[in-house]
């Protein structure tokens, strides 16, 4: 049976090493109808939908808005649950990113909710600590360490959910939250894709503990590891101390945990274990309402959240794209995957040099986001050799995984596209307590990892700055009519996977789901915004084992490193508006946990 642009439905056994050895059958059945790659249909609906990482948060959203709540009461009650459900991707202790279309003006509006570097703490200091650390199992050279205090960086999603509520909600915050707090405190069945990050999660804390490289862990095992062990597939497992600090918000609001008795218990906490963050720092934070930007790609507005966030990388590679015959290339040629690599590899280098805190630096958007730099980042792509190093010749004038994504649409035609996140392996192993015996039930996030230690870079530590970061929502339109909410997290997968969504989409025509099922590509290697070393090896080009062998071989040809590999390729969700039928239709990742259900 042919299967669409020669997709072949073979896996991939991996060596050692990662690399590529002989491909074995797929256990599976085939498909009847629709693209045959795709591993189910769309889940369809009129009076809502919810597409999330986690059934039972999906089954949290629809429940809220069958209660009368909006798509952001829904949104925010889903992204409750998920923090429970889900720790090794989100929770309150990390950040909140959202792009949500409002009906009654037609508006798109973008809220930027993550924290900022505590106030007290200058770059001389913090390199100081740096110094006095022992080398902690993974950490890069010259960078922040990944976990401990000093990737902690003030979490904003709890504000981001007030933000949006304030807006946009109609239920009291009090049903909003009830039922994550009633899972927490009854218990809830944990999911595979979830289980195995969780159990990865625990053992690398428990190597940095041994290594001395983490100031307290106690907490996070008493927390996380119910029983003396991560949680298995199908375990019940239950957070009483989470519930009663989900209370203390649902009923105190986000003074609960900016100004009152939790914010203080956090200052109490972070002064027992040396860390520079204090309660002035939380009494300081508040999100920022932030108008989306967007780039036309072939009759389509796309449209991303402006830095500190990495969404205009994905506008930057489908403007160098735009360029190209795509579908005529079709998807089994390697000038398809080599002609997206290297604009990714482009937009990258530009990546680690302008995105950045705009409240610290001058970001030169305009010209980021401009056809004509486009342009000329396209005429650099060889077609037969794979660029090895980044391309810092284009200058401008005057310029200075661990994740989950969900989106919500409700009766009314308001579409909720959000992103919340700990940051890297569940964050920074750091769960704070009352100081009187009991936790709060959370881990903060280790976010400050993304700060550049380099005071020249755009993305260098400053007291009081937010970092670069990963995390993004997407939306569509076309006419200013919506379309779709969508996402795709996994660090740098994220603009990468947003750029192949739309590509899939709009070039070869795949539906909702099928764009999300198709194999998919993600670059690794170029330069990053936290420093490092730049890339000079071209990278690698990890690709799923629906990319044909043959395309492998030509693309090493042209000089790329290509490995088969089952990650990291991202975790999507999206719901598509129909502008005539006004229908909904629901797609979930099938490389996670997750479920889209509407009624």
């Amino acid at each position: 049976m042919k299967r669409l642009a020669g997709f072949a439905m073979g896996a991939v056994m991996l060596s050692s090493a990662g690399f590529a050895a002989e491909p074995v059958l797929k256990d599976q059945g085939d498909r009847a109808s629709g693209v045959l790659h795709a591993t189910r249909s769309a889940v369809l609906g009129v009076n809502g939908m919810a597409a999330t990482s986690q059934p039972l948060a999906t089954q949290v959203a629809l429940d809220v808005l069958k209660q009368g709540g909006s798509a952001v009461d829904a949104a925010i009650a889903a992204n409750a649950a998920l923090g429970l459900m889900e720790p090794t991707g989100n929770g309150i202790g990390g950040d909140l990113f959202a792009i949500i279309w409002d009906p009654k003006t037609n508006t798109l509006h973008g809220l930027n909710a993550s924290g900022r570097a505590p106030s007290g703490q200058s770059l001389g200091q913090l390199k100081a600590r740096i110094a006095k650390l022992p080398r902690a199992v993974g950490d890069r050279d010259g960078t922040v360490p990944d976990w401990g205090a000093l990737s902690v960086t003030v979490p904003g999603a709890v504000d981001g959910w007030f933000e949006m509520h304030g807006k946009f909600g109609k239920l009291p915050m009090q049903r909003v939250l009830a039922p994550a707090i009633r899972y927490a405190q009854q218990g809830f069945p944990v999911t595979e894709f979830i289980a195995d990050g969780w159990a990865r999660g625990i053992a690398n804390f428990e190597k940095l503990a041994k290594a001395g490289a983490i100031e307290e862990i106690e907490n996070m095992r008493r927390v996380y590891m119910p029983g003396g062990a991560a949680p298995k597939e199908g375990e019940v497992f239950k957070n009483p101390d989470l519930a009663l600090t989900l209370i203390e918000i649902a009923e105190g609001g986000r003074d609960a945990f900016y100004k009152g008795s939790l914010a203080q218990a956090m200052d109490q906490y972070f002064r027992r274990i040396g860390a520079p963050h204090r309660l002035a720092d939380f009494v300081a934070h508040q999100s920022e309402w932030v108008d989306p930007v967007s780039v036309n790609y072939r009759g389509y507005d796309v449209w991303e959240l402006p830095p500190s966030g990495q969404g205009i990388a994905a506008l930057q590679m489908l403007n160098i794209l735009e360029g190209y015959d795509l579908k005529a290339m079709g998807r089994a040629s390697p000038d398809f995957w080599h002609v997206f690599v290297e604009a990714k590899k482009r937009v990258f280098a530009d990546r680690a040099r302008f995105y950045a805190d705009s409240a610290f630096v001058k970001i030169p958007l305009a010209q980021l986001l401009s056809k004509d730099r486009a342009a000329k980042q396209r005429a650099t792509i060889d077609m037969a050799h794979a660029a090895k190093t980044d391309m810092p010749g284009l200058s401008i004038e005057g310029a200075g995984k661990d994740t989950i994504y969900m989106t919500v649409a409700d009766k009314d035609g308001m579409m909720v596209s959000l992103i919340q996140s700990n940051y890297r392996g569940m964050g920074s192993g750091l769960v704070p307590d009352d100081g009187q015996g009991r936790t709060l039930g959370f881990m903060f996030q280790d976010r400050g990892a993304q700060f550049n230690l380099d005071a020249k870079q755009a993305n260098a530590y400053a007291p009081g700055k937010r970092p670069f970061h990963t995390i993004i929502p997407a939306f569509l339109t076309k006419g200013g009519k919506p379309l779709m909410s969508f996402g795709l997290m996994g660090g740098a997968m994220q603009p990468q996977g947003h750029a192949q969504i739309v590509v899939n989409m709009i070039d070869f025509g795949m539906g909702v789901q099928a764009a999300g099922d198709a194999a998919r590509f993600h670059h690794d290697g170029s330069t990053d915004p936290e420093g490092g070393a730049p890339m000079t090896d071209g990278g690698v080009l990890e690709i799923e084992s629906g990319v044909p062998q043959s395309v492998a071989e030509a693309l090493r040809a042209r000089g790329h490193t290509v490995r088969y590999t089952t990650g990291p390729f991202g975790g999507y969700q999206a719901i598509w508006r129909d502008p005539d039928t006004h229908v909904y239709w629901g797609a979930s990742e099938m490389r996670k946990d997750g479920q889209a259900a509407g009624y």
